[in-house]
């Protein structure tokens, strides 16, 4: 790292990976996991990363170091979570690695808008995860009042102009087929420009709710001429 690179710690990571295609559709990445998130989702596959107090896996200094060696390779860096707007270094980090000459992806899940709003011009694109309709986030976070901020989020990004991606991770011991189109129609009416449905993958999930799952799948959810034009994310 160069002499002059910063030295302070603006993100608590978890951990990164050096090269993804899928982080940020249509691009090559790095990607950093922040550690920590308010929101305990049914289908959270690395639940490792929700508790903020978790020791460290990687630091700051570290990633740095990959990203300047790695600049003319890759397109940017994806920040990650657990939930990156929950550090509030957040900016600090967005600014360090666009003096890198690098892009900043963002993955949220838009419990802070306000927090999400202050990085909104220090970022290139987000990736921006919409659970449920507002009134039924409970059921999929654990956490009350997290429908009412996901989707003042949601608002902002559209209004801010930055390019993004809204998914929506469809858990079939929650969702209905009904809730998601409502869902899709909702977005549409705000403004959003790409909406992805994912499906929910048992992979490091919490064994009560891979019971709860039952094997079922994105298709016994929705039919398969519901959301044309819709992209549908299987097995990932």
């Amino acid at each position: 790292m160069s002499p002059d690179a910063p030295t302070r710690a603006p993100l608590r990571l978890a951990g990164f990976v050096p090269f993804s295609t899928v982080d940020r559709p249509g691009h090559l990445v790095a990607t950093a996991f922040t550690q920590g998130c308010p929101w305990r989702c049914t289908y959270c596959h690395n639940p490792a990363l929700i508790d903020p107090r978790r020791r460290p896996g990687a630091t700051w200094s570290e990633l740095l170091d990959l990203l300047e060696r790695r600049r003319r390779m890759l397109d940017g860096l994806v920040i990650s979570g657990g939930e990156p707007t929950l550090h509030p270094g957040l900016a600090d980090a967005c600014r360090d690695v666009r003096d890198l000459g690098l892009e900043v992806g963002l993955h949220s899940g838009g419990a802070w808008p306000a927090r999400l709003a202050h990085v909104l011009p220090l970022v290139d694109w987000v990736g921006l995860d919409v659970k449920a309709l507002p009134d039924r986030y409970e059921e999929v976070t654990g956490a009350a009042p997290s429908g009412r901020a996901a989707w003042e989020s949601v608002r902002l990004l559209v209004e801010s102009g930055v390019d993004h991606e809204v998914r929506t991770t469809v858990d079939p011991t929650v969702h209905t087929r009904d809730e998601v189109l409502a869902i899709g129609a909702r977005l549409t009416a705000i403004g959003v420009r790409r909406w992805v449905v994912q499906e929910a993958r048992p992979d490091g999930a919490r064994a009560g709710w891979v019971r709860r799952l039952d094997r079922r799948r994105l298709s016994d959810v929705l039919y398969d001429d519901d959301l044309p034009g819709v992209e549908r994310r299987v097995g990932v």
